[in-house]
């Protein structure tokens, strides 16, 4: 087993590495990270420069003044790591510094304010050479602190900075020990990694979607979020001062009766409530880990495959370790504010789930807490029917059976107008199953592209995904 090394080894290390030479820009929690070169010894062949702009008007005329006047922000980070790093090489002679690799350190963050009512959070990153002189690389993280005190925030910093240093520098070629080495004499409920992401010269095959699903599998945080260009981004800023419209699923692949589910509900959701705009709304998909896992260990390439696809349909996913809705409909409430509307949209299967006692049984309320957690916020419920394969019958939220004993709790959320039945349906996607496609793609079976969206059955069948093989559906085409 390999032995993990002190924070203060880790710096002495650097520290004796002559080549690795930067600067360290620290605001919001003290000069926490670069202390520990200091104190390491050696720090001389380190250090470059080290500075806090900690008023806001020296900060401004450093880096320059944000548009939306916030100072812990991901824009404030980079603009500090390319500021400081600009300097590196503007300053530094050429030829006096040869052979060395430049880096710059910088966080910006807030710290747990003196009520305790607001934990804090970071942005936390590093630009940075390998080879002398090559094209930088990056790594640019997010956190919130999950400890109680301004101190023990500042001295869990300091360990997470020295962390991401020595992992660029001596992983940078396996960012997956690299995200598990930012934990080194860390616990997981010191600190949260809730957004990463690799770029530059050195991480070009990284996948940043696979480096959020590391996060969540590792308990290093229970959401994250990509968006269509297949990048990380802070759920945090994209659910702020935003109504939330959310549909869940597999999407194992997504279906014509999947868009349709979701327009038709966010449809609902937009008529019902003046105040939501385009401005002020966020769409998403969302896909539970248990669902990524259904069928034991998680499936990377599966779960790029369905990426892709949404990522193509141009929305934003967010992947959870949430698998009741009411723990999705808490996290929401955590980053939005009491007026905010949220709308699900979800089929009857769905539906009948959540009304099932067995999900709730490690809540000392039950159900009933669990649905006081859903309901507690402006949530609505937009509920698609479903065609019984055994029955024939059309099943929604008039007919959908529950239990004798949660009938009358049925009933009251029905009354007051917490679920409502999507009315404007189209008839012929109800009979599109998704698992029924999937077995179809591999088998080169015809007709199942008419089940998709616009160009995905042609992005499918170009990317070779979930199965598809050109060529033996050419050859059994040709028989």
């Amino acid at each position: 087993m390999e032995r993990v090394l002190t924070p203060k080894q880790k710096a002495l290390e650097i520290n004796l590495d002559r080549s690795i030479y930067g600067s360290f820009a620290e605001i919001g929690a003290g000069q926490e990270t670069v202390r520990f070169f200091y104190r390491a010894g050696g720090a001389s062949g380190t250090l470059a420069k080290a500075m806090s702009a900690y008023d806001k008007d020296f900060s401004d005329s450093i880096y320059g003044r944000e548009n939306d006047g916030r100072y812990v922000t991901e824009e404030r980070l980079k603009r500090m790591l390319d500021h400081e790093f600009r300097l590196i090489e503007e300053r530094l002679d050429a030829e006096q510094h040869k052979g060395q690799r430049f880096f710059a350190y910088a966080n910006t963050v807030t710290t747990i304010d003196y009520a305790k009512k607001y934990k804090g959070h970071g942005w936390v990153g590093i630009k940075f050479q390998i080879e002398p002189g090559e094209a930088c690389s990056e790594i640019i993280l997010h956190v919130r602190f999950k400890e109680n005190t301004a101190h023990l925030q500042q001295e869990t910093l300091g360990v997470l900075g020295i962390n991401l240093i020595y992992g660029a520098y001596y992983y940078y070629d396996n960012p997956r020990k690299l995200l598990d080495s930012l934990y080194d004499m860390m616990d997981l409920d010191q600190i949260e990694i809730d957004m990463i992401n690799f770029s530059g010269s050195r991480f070009k095959y990284v996948d940043n979607r696979l480096m959020s699903l590391h996060l969540l599998r590792n308990g290093m945080t229970q959401a994250v979020m990509f968006g269509p260009d297949g990048m990380n981004i802070l759920p945090a800023s994209i659910f702020y001062k935003k109504h939330i419209f959310a549909l869940r699923g597999s999407f194992r692949p997504v279906t014509n009766v999947n868009i349709d589910m979701l327009n038709q509900g966010l449809k609902m959701f937009k008529n019902q409530y003046n105040e939501i705009t385009a401005e002020n709304l966020e769409v998403l998909f969302e896909i539970t880990l248990s669902n990524l896992s259904q069928e034991g260990e998680i499936d990377e390439r599966d779960f790029l495959n369905r990426a892709d696809i949404l990522c193509r349909l141009g929305y934003n996913v967010l992947i959870s370790n949430f698998s009741e809705y009411y723990k999705l409909v808490e996290y929401f409430a955590n980053f939005t504010k009491e007026r905010t509307q949220i709308g699900i949209s979800m089929g009857v299967n769905n539906l009948i789930a959540v009304f099932n006692e067995k999900y709730y049984t490690d809540l000392s309320g039950g159900i009933m807490e669990a649905f006081g957690k859903l309901f507690k916020r402006n949530v609505n419920i937009y509920l698609y029917p479903y065609i019984s394969r055994e029955t024939g019958e059309l099943l929604n939220s008039n007919n959908l059976k529950v239990n004798d004993n949660l009938k009358d709790l049925y009933k009251y959320f029905k009354k007051n107008g917490r679920i409502i039945d999507v009315e404007d349906f189209n008839q012929s996607y109800l009979k599109i199953y998704s698992k029924e496609i999937l077995k179809q793609i591999p088998k080169c079976k015809e007709g199942w592209e008419d089940s998709l969206p616009g160009d995905i059955a042609d992005f499918i069948k170009t990317k070779g995904l979930f199965g598809y093989d050109s060529d033996k559906c050419k050859y059994i085409s040709t028989e």
